[in-house]
């Protein structure tokens, strides 16, 4: 059985869009207004080895994910530590 999707996790097609010649790219309208991307906006590009593919995120949302996934390495370290430690005073403990 399929969990369903989010509404707002679903993937979805806004259009086709065109690189000019100086290689500018027009973000269609209705995705502009539904990620909330205003002129002047920083937009992250990635791309994807040889198959190119390429991504663009706003730039503000790339490093509020980057922040939350740090500190979510960070608090998984820790935990990591701490069964470690355990297991290495069993071990001393002989159990």
């Amino acid at each position: 059985m399929h969990a369903k999707m989010d509404k707002h996790m679903e993937p979805k097609f806004y259009g086709i869009a065109t690189v000019g010649e100086r290689g500018q790219v027009v973000i269609p309208a209705e995705a502009r207004r539904e990620h909330n991307i205003k002129p002047a906006d920083k937009l992250v590009v990635f791309g994807h080895g040889e198959q190119g593919g390429i991504m663009i995120t706003k730039a503000d949302s790339f490093n509020e994910f980057l922040n939350k996934s740090i500190g979510a390495l960070s608090r998984f370290e820790e935990k990591i530590r701490g069964v470690r430690e355990v297991q290495a005073e069993d071990g001393e403990q002989g159990l």
